[in-house]
């Protein structure tokens, strides 16, 4: 067997024409590739959210929302400019949100940014920020440091929401007053989705929930709750009802029992009983014990008794029962008092009033998650009893420095002036309200109806699951009236602390978790774990990190410029020596 000389040679490498057209055809492919996905990308939305609470994933209901709308939304949000970073971290938590929103709301759904201070002179600013004044939009005095120097800025942490040509101002600065700063941001970012879904939807034409307001035994009057009832009349169709001229209560959704002073007839229970048996849903804010406070201004003191509501056994059946008791509480609001005289005029200052308690300890619950503090008068604590079949959520709790008094309960202003024995204050928690989820046995199962021979069965056929939230402060909702104009004030606006606490919010979230067949409201459940720096080992370790976050990619960049050119005097080496 012969062998030549050329069986022994390598193999010549291609022409370099043949390498060349297939270094084009490789990049074609890529570039045929890259092309393709972003088809593909542009017609079917993907989004992998790796976060551990899944900060970037959208609640279904949400979705469900933008997803069926039926005209344009614009949202123009006013919290951007040159802010410190814990502000551009709202901001950017508000983009990101609403690029969320656009990807489900598609082109109905659309917003701008604009910047209130980026105005060429000071008198256009000025005009813009009254502008924003007439809108509602009020201000935030924002302190930063600009060169070595404080200096303060004027922010408006405010969207604007417009569907059809109806506008809705949404506060994006929300969150607890107690907490620190960044805590407080945190919970803001946590709630944009609720706030600016939940606005879109009660823009959004459809039909409205019916509300029915008990009146007939003293409830408060539609002056004293006024405010209230002007913010459910945004959202919710509201009628006042006299149980007494009505059959029953199934045309409403929903009851509200604010406050009342007389007692309730055998008949008139019934129909409440038999609306929320049968699935409607109610808000209670009840009184266990009567405080007449202009007998207290007159005489100088009073005292809190009980009343007959005749609702006592209604609640103990549902699993409630309302302690004839008054709660006081360190941590407590402020009422006005003469301490003096200057010159011709009394000396009025603020001074403690422990029967105001100031409730900021809530429960993770959507209704109240994230809440600031909501202000009580006259507030007694509430006992659980067995209940077949029914949650029950304590809402509300008052502060670890909580004293008791049972009834009677001497009422004397005067009090205010003593200073308080921090030995007598050590009940710890107390509930004042809670929140009931269930079927609920009727009280009248098994009995006759009142007023005739028409017996009850055990279970109703109409029966069906029900919500319902009683809160042990007749005065929760009613608001102070402005003595000028005789117009209430906000809910919860304090006028010596020039302060407005949560109870309009916490009304509102309760009538929406009642009401909301969507679920929307669970999106206020949605938590952002904060995850700081540890300040000491970053000073220790911030030249390290800093080094190997600048070298460490040039060392591989390095590396991988070395190891390619090895790879190429290798192969044209092996050519060279054939």
């Amino acid at each position: 067997m012969e062998t030549t000389i050329n069986d022994n040679l390598p193999a010549a490498p291609a022409p370099a024409t043949s390498r060349k057209r297939a270094d084009w055809l490789r990049f074609a492919a890529v570039v045929g590739a890259l092309l393709l996905l972003n088809f593909i990308g542009q017609r079917l939305f993907f989004r992998l959210d790796l976060t551990e609470e899944k900060r970037y994933t959208m609640a279904p209901a949400t979705k469900r929302l933008l997803s069926e709308l039926k005209e344009p939304v614009t949202i123009t949000v006013y919290l951007t400019g040159d802010f410190p970073p814990a502000f551009r971290r709202l901001e950017q938590g508000v983009r990101e949100t609403l690029n969320g929103f656009k990807v489900y709301g598609g082109a109905n759904l659309n917003y701008i940014f604009l910047d209130p201070s980026a105005a060429s002179t000071e008198a256009n600013r000025n005009k813009f920020y009254q502008l924003l004044f007439k809108k509602g939009l009020k201000p935030t005095n924002l302190g930063a440091t600009e060169n070595g120097k404080r200096v303060e800025k004027i922010i408006f942490p405010w969207a604007v929401v417009n569907v059809g040509g109806k506008e809705k101002n949404v506060l994006l600065l929300r969150g607890s007053q107690t907490e620190t700063p960044n805590v407080r941001l945190n919970q803001s970012i946590e709630g944009l989705e609720y706030e600016l879904a939940s606005t879109i939807r009660n823009l959004t034409p459809g039909r409205r929930k019916r509300i029915g307001v008990v009146q007939g035994h003293g409830e408060l009057s539609n002056t004293e709750a006024g405010d209230m009832l002007g913010a459910w009349q945004q959202q919710y169709d509201v009628y006042r009802v006299s149980l007494a001229q009505v059959p029953d209560l199934r045309a409403l959704d929903a009851i509200v029992v604010a406050q009342p002073k007389a007692p309730y007839s055998e008949t008139e229970k019934f129909k409440l009983d038999q609306f929320i048996t049968q699935g409607g849903r109610a808000l209670f804010f009840v009184d266990a014990l009567r405080v007449d406070l202009d007998s207290v201004s007159r005489n100088g003191a009073a005292l809190a008794t009980p009343y007959n509501l005749n609702l006592d056994d209604l609640f103990f059946k549902y699993g409630l029962r309302l302690n004839p008791n008054l709660v006081l509480d360190l941590n407590s609001g402020r009422i006005p008092l003469v301490t003096g005289v200057e010159g011709n005029k009394p000396k009025i200052e603020p001074m403690p009033w422990q029967l105001y308690p100031l409730v900021n300890k809530f429960s993770p619950h959507p209704i109240t998650r994230n809440l600031d503090a909501v202000y009580l008068k006259f507030a007694g604590n509430i006992d659980t009893v067995k209940a077949v079949g029914i949650r029950k959520t304590a809402l509300m709790t008052t502060s670890r420095y909580t004293r008791v008094l049972p009834a009677p309960v001497p009422i004397n202003f005067n009090d205010a002036r003593l200073e308080p024995n921090p030995k007598l204050y050590q009940k710890g928690f107390q509930p004042v309200s809670y929140l009931l989820e269930g079927q609920f046995t009727s009280l009248f199962a098994n009995r006759t109806r009142p007023g005739t021979m028409q017996f009850q069965p055990q279970k109703s056929p109409q029966a069906r699951p029900s919500k319902i939230v009683v809160v042990s402060d007749g005065d929760f909702i009613r608001s102070e009236i402005d003595q000028k104009t005789g117009r209430p004030f906000r809910l919860g606006f304090d006028r010596l602390a020039n302060t407005e606490f949560a109870n309009r919010e916490l009304v509102l979230n309760a009538t929406d978790y009642l009401l909301d067949e969507t679920g929307l409201i669970a999106v206020r459940g949605k938590q952002i774990t904060l995850r700081p720096l540890d300040k000491v080992r970053l000073a220790e370790e911030r030249r390290r990190w800093q080094l190997l976050n600048l070298g460490a990619p040039l060392v591989l960049l390095g590396l991988l410029g070395a190891l390619r050119a090895w790879r190429r005097k290798r192969r044209y080496a092996s050519f060279a020596a054939a």
